[in-house]
């Protein structure tokens, strides 16, 4: 043991606890006393001859000095055992001038810095902290506010920040603010950070990372609205979001529908001197397209101009989207050729890709197979997407064969037709009448290794049900099924529709079924078409389970329900069932339409009672409803079948006076009506008004007149009232 007196702090070694003795560690001889004193604490656990070691030192230190000591140790458990030590020691120990809340700011230090046992240790130094009553600095505040936080102990946090308000210790700058907002944040108490913002005004003003913190948070929170706010406020204090914040906060804004906020957030930044870049002019660009208000993103574009920001591809390919979009290609070409000419952005594919769907789309497509010549010049190459807008353009025009062609040409460029591709050309081919076909290419793309998916078997389906092959379609489900291929809600739909046209009712009712098994709801249109199918087979009782069952699985009937349903028992004459259908309509919220009286209308018509159905006609007005040119000529026709000529006349001026132009049908019924009178001059007026009007004759107007008409000066004004359309004028024989 080496002489006590002589002391360990100021030698060129220290003696190392190892095994219960002591071993030499090199220093080098200008180390500081207080580095070795440090490395004495950090190297050795305590015991009598560590205390005998820094007895022998500790009263040259200064408070300084001791405060350095305590935050050199390293180890909050040894810095405690230390400063407890020399506390001990008072008044011999300068520790006993130390400012103990300096000290413990530093042992706090150390135990948040320590990588494994941090909260523990914490919570032991805490402990000592309330022993010695010491006072709360700001510093030390802030480091008990953040260790709370991780120890998610949100209300001590805030516990801690009340104290220091309460001690009425001035609060300058932010970071105490800020380390309490973080905590806040982290665990969704927004309500109360924002109130903390407001409190924060009246003591000091905030900085960047403020804003930041709470901003930030608000907006990973998809909270807007109160992001919009804070921006606001905080441009008021001369703090603004940066570019890549006040980008997202105008998307949020724009994507919530409030284009006007996001305006306002915008300038706001822009009218105090914020910076902006184009990314946030491009997302409120994007935000205004979707609005299609054209007049505002011009007067953002002349204010980037202003500023001088330079719009880029993505201002530019935003702005010919929206332009497409809304039909405005002329106007979007416009923009392209203004951008070429000006050089400063070169377009890629995705704009030539943007301008060729949108010319296709309003039945441009040689100017779009044109636009396509013109992408080598900027060093682009047609993809899949150019080829899948030119091949569904032409699809959509019927153009099938020069579909099929693009497609050639698309192999042939070594494009690789994808799903899309696919699925637009059986579309297009199932819709024009081309089902055969469209089979026939699908087992071609298939031998290419190209499977179907829902979409591609939804296509085919439907041409097989359009043509009323529904045993094809039925084959076609069964195949996808098998091949892993589960059927949508729109492929049920189309089943249950070419199931009931087909007048295979009940298979289609055990399609409903099975698409709920599946998981699907079906919806109104559904049992619609069923229910119109049992009524027009005239199996009533099918049709009105079908009607409970609606009601069953929470679906409201609608008007066209309760209509299809009042038709089939005007129809059938059930009069009675037809008002009681009337009345649940009533009650259910919906209300009768013109569709609803022409059936009824139709109903009284047919069975006899022509003056009821005139009284119906003649209450629609009372109940807000105008009569259209089919109920008109309903009772036109039954009018006139009835031989009352005058009133059916008088309801065609009737008409006339309420702005319903009579059609060929109205002209017919009159005609047959006048013809039952033999009122040959009033039927020739009618045929001077119908010249008048452009209202072409057609094959029942010619054979009501030639089958009335006998007299060859008759028969010459009928075949030159004809003449002018497509009838068959020799047909009328003047002989």
């Amino acid at each position: 043991m080496r002489n006590p007196s002589v002391g360990l702090l100021p030698s060129s070694s220290l003696l190392l606890r190892r095994n219960g003795s002591f071993s030499h560690r090199s220093l080098s001889v200008d180390a500081s006393p207080v580095e070795l004193a440090a490395n004495l604490l950090r190297s050795n656990e305590w015991s009598p001859e560590v205390e005998k070691e820094l007895s022998s030192r500790l009263p040259s230190f200064s408070p300084s000095q001791l405060l350095l000591l305590v935050e050199r140790i390293g180890d909050s458990r040894k810095a405690l055992k230390f400063f407890e030590w020399a506390k001990s020691r008072v008044p011999t120990c300068p520790i006993s001038r130390v400012h103990a809340p300096s000290a413990f700011f530093s042992m706090f230090k150390l135990a948040l810095g320590d990588p494994v046992d941090s909260l523990s240790r914490m919570e032991e130094l805490i402990g000592k902290f309330d022993e010695h009553r010491s006072p709360l600095t700001l510093d030390s505040a802030s480091l008990l506010i953040k260790y709370f936080g991780r120890a998610k102990s949100v209300e001590k946090s805030i516990a801690v920040f009340e104290e220091v308000k309460k001690s009425r210790i001035p609060i300058r700058r932010p970071f105490l603010y800020n380390n309490l907002l973080d905590v806040l944040v982290k665990f969704d108490r927004f309500d109360r950070a924002l109130e903390l913002i407001d409190e924060m005004l009246c003591d000091c003003a905030p900085n960047y990372v403020t804003f930041l913190i709470v901003f930030s948070g608000l907006l990973k929170k998809s909270r807007p609205l109160d992001a919009f706010r804070l921006a606001e406020k905080m441009a008021t204090h001369g703090v603004f979001p940066d570019a890549i914040h006040l980008t997202q906060l105008i998307s949020k804004l724009c994507n919530i529908g409030e284009r006007r906020k996001a305006w306002i957030a915008l300038h706001a930044v822009m009218d105090k001197g914020g910076k902006v870049d184009v990314p946030s002019f491009n997302a409120l660009l994007a935000g205004l397209g979707r609005d299609c208000d054209f007049s505002k993103m011009n007067l953002l574009l002349s204010e980037m101009k202003k500023l001088g920001v330079e719009p880029n591809i993505v201002t530019f390919s935003t702005l010919i989207n929206n332009l497409c979009k809304s039909h405005r290609v002329d106007e979007a070409l416009h923009v392209f050729e203004n951008m070429t000419e000006a050089g400063g952005c070169v377009p890629d594919v995705i704009m030539f890709n943007t301008l060729i769907d949108g010319l296709c789309k309003v039945g441009r497509r040689q100017e779009g197979l044109a636009l396509v010549g013109r992408m080598k010049e900027f060093g682009c190459s047609q993809n899949v997407v150019t080829y899948n807008c030119l091949i569904d353009g032409f699809c959509k025009a019927g153009e099938i064969d020069g579909a099929r062609e693009l497609f050639t040409q698309m192999v042939n460029d070594e494009v690789r037709p994808n799903m899309i591709t696919m699925n637009c050309i059986l579309d297009g081919m199932s819709k024009n009448g081309r089902i055969g076909n469209a089979l026939e290419f699908f087992r071609g793309m298939e031998e290419k290794g190209l499977k179907g998916n829902a979409v591609t078997y939804g296509c085919l389906i439907n041409g097989f049900c359009q043509v009323n092959n529904v045993g094809k379609a039925l084959a076609l489900f069964e195949e996808m099924k098998q091949r892993g291929v589960a059927p949508d809600f729109v492929i049920y739909c189309t089943l249950i529709s070419g199931l009931s046209y087909a007048e295979r009712l009940d298979e289609a009712r055990s399609y409903l079924n099975l698409m709920k098994n599946d998981g699907f709801c079906p919806d109104n249109v559904c049992y619609n078409i069923l229910i119109n199918g049992f009524c027009n087979k005239k199996e009533f009782d099918k049709a009105y389970e079908m009607l409970v069952e609606m009601e069953k699985v929470g679906l409201k009937p609608d008007t066209v329900t309760y209509n299809t349903l009042i038709r089939a028992a005007c129809r059938d004459g059930d009069f009675s069932s037809a008002h009681e259908l009337i009345e649940k309509m009533i009650a259910n919220g919906s209300v009768a339409s013109v569709v609803t009286y022409g059936s009824l209308i139709h109903g009284y018509s047919k069975s006899g009672n022509l003056d009821q159905a005139i009284n119906l006609f003649s209450s629609m007005p009372k109940v807000g409803l105008s009569p259209n040119i089919v109920i008109y000529n309903i009772l036109i026709d039954f009018l006139s079948v009835e031989g009352r000529v005058d009133e059916a006349l008088s309801l065609m001026n009737d008409m006339r006076a309420k702005g319903i132009i009579p059609n060929v049908i109205t002209y017919n019924a009159m005609l047959r009506g006048l013809a039952r009178k033999n009122l040959r001059g009033e039927a020739f007026q009618l045929m001077d008004q119908m010249k008048e009007q452009g209202c072409d004759p057609d094959n029942m107007t010619a054979e009501v007149l030639t089958n009335w008409f006998s007299s060859y000066e008759d028969l010459s004004k009928i075949r030159s009232f004809l003449e002018e359309t497509n009838i068959n004028v020799h047909a009328v024989s003047v002989c």
